[in-house]
């Protein structure tokens, strides 16, 4: 296990702003105790450790609601502050799971497992290439009553959720792949919710995520790419059905052809990925060139305004020149800053990145400050909740009260 953190001790942090991950409040005190908040405001507890954190910011560590990741993944997303990756496909042992959990110097997880899709569906059309190593071969389904088994089988394995692709390959670059049926999809997130599991939904065309929805998905892990004529009632049906978006406005914006060069040349970043990410980070899929980011700016806004609960996610995954423009980390801070420029206020995509996936997934010990909540958070020089970029300007960064001592 990496060391570069300091033991469990009582900390104080004063002065500083506060976001609780709803609002910025007026306690600028707060003590950590073990892996824990103990108390907002009051008296510094006597012989505690005190950082005073005059012109900083403190905040919830930050939530990335869609990667797919590993052991390096999660090491790099922790030096970047956020303390928890929320899978949405990927393979991992119980055992390492336990491992996980059990550390300071990587961001926790939660998983689905492998994620539902038709025998040649999304996304085996990478597996070809010969990039990812053979437990990675992905289970397919071709019937519901091989839907009812698969989802059997990755509860049985600890899946936090259940993962469904409809793909039909227009947005990544391969038209044309297969996709699951109706029935399948139907069967699918039934079989989920009779397991108490989240349906999620890959979906990144308009059409995709009208069907989606009208199947009772929890939530789509992708805003859909493409603008269509009826998007206002597409809007509506999501709204209606109460289930989150994750828009992955990174993964849309390296798709459509931009690269995030100008994220790799921050010293920000570029002090704490290798020269790999930093590459990839200056790449670009463009498997969506004639897409336009104004028209998946404005379908992010029409769901915001219609109440649709908007999470930050990235969808990165390896370091890899067909998934380029994103990385571990950096592409949270990358996503917060397109959130914004899609018309949220600051505040709204902290949020976003804090309290609302922390209350859509459950995960009610973390995405605020408060006493009792888990001791994850982020202190950033500079005000966020006005500037959104000052995210990036890391002062320190505590995983389960456990603060790294080394940021590079």
């Amino acid at each position: 296990m990496n060391k570069a953190y300091q033991t469990n001790m009582i900390t104080a942090i004063t002065n500083a702003r506060v976001f609780d991950g709803e609002h910025v409040i007026t306690n600028q005190t707060v003590v950590i105790n073990g892996g824990h908040i103990h108390s907002l405001g009051g008296v510094v507890p006597v012989g505690a450790t005190v950082i005073d954190a005059q012109g900083a910011t403190l905040m919830p560590g930050l939530i990335d609601s869609h990667v797919h990741t590993d052991i390096n993944g999660l090491y790099d997303a922790l030096r970047f502050g956020v303390t928890t990756e929320l899978e949405m496909m990927g393979h991992w042992t119980a055992q390492e799971r336990k491992e996980i959990a059990e550390r300071h110097d990587i961001a926790d997880l939660r998983s689905p497992g492998m994620g539902i899709t038709p025998p040649g569906g999304h996304p085996t059309e990478y597996m070809p290439e010969g990039d990812f190593p053979p437990e990675y071969a992905f289970p397919v389904v071709a019937t519901p009553d091989e839907a009812v088994k698969f989802v059997a089988a990755r509860v049985a394995e600890g899946a936090d959720y259940i993962k469904i692709f409809l793909e039909d390959g227009t947005a990544v670059g391969y038209p044309g792949l297969p996709v699951l049926s109706n029935e399948i999809l139907l069967t699918s997130v039934r079989e989920a919710h009779r397991y108490g599991k989240m349906a999620i939904a890959h979906a990144t065309t308009a059409a995709a995520a009208h069907q989606a929805i009208a199947a009772g998905v929890d939530g789509l892990a992708h805003v859909f790419i493409d603008r269509p004529d009826n998007v206002g009632e597409i809007v509506a049906a999501i709204a209606a059905s109460g289930a989150f978006v994750t828009p992955c406005l990174t993964v849309n914006s390296t798709a459509i052809g931009h690269t995030a060069a100008v994220l790799a040349a921050d010293e920000r970043v570029r002090s704490r990925l290798s020269k790999k990410w930093l590459d990839a980070l200056s790449s670009a899929m463009k498997t969506y060139p004639q897409g336009n980011m104004d028209d998946v700016f404005a379908n992010v806004i029409d769901l915001h305004n219609a109440g649709v609960a908007i999470l930050a996610g990235t969808d990165v995954s390896e370091p890899l020149p067909q998934f380029g423009g994103l990385a571990h980390g950096a592409s949270l801070h990358h996503e917060l800053q397109l959130l914004v420029a899609a018309g949220l206020t600051p505040i709204e995509a902290l949020r976003a990145a804090t309290v609302t996936p922390a209350r859509r997934f459950g995960l009610t010990d973390r995405g605020h400050i408060a006493p009792g909540a888990r001791a994850d958070l982020l202190l950033v020089d500079g005000d966020p909740t006005t500037s959104i970029s000052d995210t990036l300007s890391i002062r320190a960064v505590w995983h389960q009260g456990v603060q790294l001592t080394t940021q590079s």
